[in-house]
């Protein structure tokens, strides 16, 4: 299978590029992300076949169906990274925890965060391409929380790769910044930038279309490529839990092969979300996917106004910081699957100039097909932990929370219901401890935050976790985004 351009070719790059060629160079023309030619699909058969294997066997047997250019043996590599799991023989568990609700809790990797179900795998595919072409590659990473710790555990110490990680100083939990400064590998950089996501973002995304930089790259020897979901290496691996819970439903009797599912997303840079729209897209059953926002709610209203608007919009920090983005990039790959390159340029040029764009009324209800659109407070989080912590004994983080809205107004279908659970509460402890002590106004750390939870909830706080409070801080770097392009380049000197 072969990928094409968001927004169109602009007759200098190549039309159509393999899957390696698309990870290597995420930026295609105009800006715009590369997207499969067409999507597989799964029928019966596949389904039947698929219902006894394991998450790993299942994870090739998709990959499989894109037909991609990355031979068997690194793929099994890749795919054998899932061992570390906390289980390998269940890598990614689906908790039943109403009648009609079950949570798909895609967080029990390395670093605590449903990032590593993609870029552990990818890092490796990416890592041996730069091997086997003997070539340095630079990967830039921009950070809401969690996509950098999983992007510097899976790259630490890789041959022929570099990695510099972006993150907004303040803009994260405090567990999170520690996974990244005190993370170890010579050929690591972690930067945080005076700003929000959005900025650390958006200095990725014009790193990434330079042609000075490039150039300055070229002459050292050096190729650019992205571990943000802009780069299709991650969504391909996020099509795949959404199809396994679906069938892992249909294998346990929770459904029938006649059952539609709801999936429930928290959503920031609606990579998670694609991943589910796209599993749709190839067979899954799935009526509608659900998409869960805090105070940033852009999301939201798009789906539910027909409108992509963030003129004088400010980021607000909210208790899930993953999710505190106002430009969600892989909008733009369903805006292309949707309406085609042509429509997709012209919004994404509105947006980009105007800050705004404004979709038809036939292009409106084509999303709500699709889609339903939903924000939840702070506050209300919060009392959605403290009450199925205190009443279903289940124990959720703030981004997992945002989604029991969606739930609540559409439970009265009985339609069964896959929420993504997309972290740990270990990540976002100061958070959940004011939830289930019901105090609301305690400024917690981290370290009581932690203590207090697992005595509440008598629950062990991983080892992962636990010991970054006595780790060496690594990376301190601290910089105004217009100074990035500086800072790299003394690190690729250093």
């Amino acid at each position: 299978m072969n990928f094409i351009e968001s927004r169109g070719n602009d007759g200098k790059k190549a039309k159509s590029v393999t899957f390696s060629e698309a990870i290597k160079s995420p930026s295609a023309s105009f800006g715009g992300l590369y997207v499969p030619e067409f999507l597989p699909q799964i029928d019966d058969d596949f389904i039947n076949q698929s219902k006894e294997l394991n998450y790993k066997e299942f994870s090739k047997k998709v990959i499989e169906l894109f037909d991609i250019d990355i031979e068997e043996e690194v793929l099994d590599k890749a795919l054998s990274l899932y061992d570390k799991w906390d289980d390998k023989n269940d890598v990614v568990p689906i908790k039943k925890v109403e009648d009609i609700l079950f949570v798909s809790e895609l967080y029990h990797g390395p670093t605590r965060a449903f990032k590593d179900m993609a870029l552990q795998p990818f890092g490796y595919i990416l890592s041996q391409i730069a091997k086997k072409e003997d070539k340095e590659y630079l990967i830039l990473a921009a950070t809401s929380g969690d996509t950098g710790p999983a992007t510097l555990n899976s790259f630490a110490n890789k041959d022929n790769i570099k990695v510099v990680c972006i993150y907004p100083e303040g803009g994260t939990s405090d567990v999170q910044k520690l996974q990244m400064v005190t993370q170890k590998g010579d050929n690591l950089k972690v930067i945080g930038i005076e700003g929000n996501f959005d900025d650390a973002q958006s200095a990725l995304k014009s790193l990434l279309a330079s042609k000075s930089f490039k150039t300055k790259l070229d002459s050292k020897g050096i190729s650019l490529s992205a571990a943000n979901s802009v780069n299709f290496g991650r969504i391909i691996f996020q099509i795949i839990y959404h199809l396994y819970a679906y069938i892992k439903l249909l294998r346990d009797g929770d459904i029938t092969a006649s059952n539609e599912i709801y999936i429930a997303v928290p959503s920031g840079n609606f990579g998670d979300a694609l991943g589910a729209y796209y599993a749709k897209k190839m067979g899954a059953k799935i009526r509608k996917i659900l998409i869960a926002s805090n105070d940033n709610n852009v999301l939201s209203h798009l789906i539910n106004r027909g409108y992509y608007d963030i003129r004088d919009r400010k980021l607000i920090k909210t208790i899930s910081p993953a999710m505190d983005i106002l430009i969600s990039s892989n909008v733009e790959r369903l805006l292309f699957d949707k309406f085609g390159a042509v429509r997709c340029k012209e919004l994404m040029d509105s947006l980009q100039k105007d800050g705004f764009y404004q979709l038809t009324k036939e292009e409106h209800q084509s999303l709500k097909d699709d889609f339903r659109g939903y924000y939840t407070s702070d506050m209300e989080t919060k009392h959605y932990i403290s009450e199925y912590a205190s009443v279903k004994n289940y124990l959720m983080d703030p981004h997992t929370a945002t989604c029991i809205r969606a739930y609540d107004d559409i439970k009265c279908s009985r339609r069964k219901t896959v929420i993504c659970s997309t972290a740990e509460w270990t990540k976002f402890a100061p958070a959940v401890m004011n939830a289930i002590s019901c105090d609301w106004k305690t400024k917690f750390t981290d370290i009581e935050a932690l203590e207090g939870v697992s005595k509440i909830m008598k629950t062990e706080v991983p080892e992962s976790i636990s010991k970054l409070f006595k780790a060496k801080i690594l990376h301190k770097t601290v910089i105004q985004k217009e100074q990035l392009e500086n800072e790299i380049e003394k690190f690729l000197e250093g």
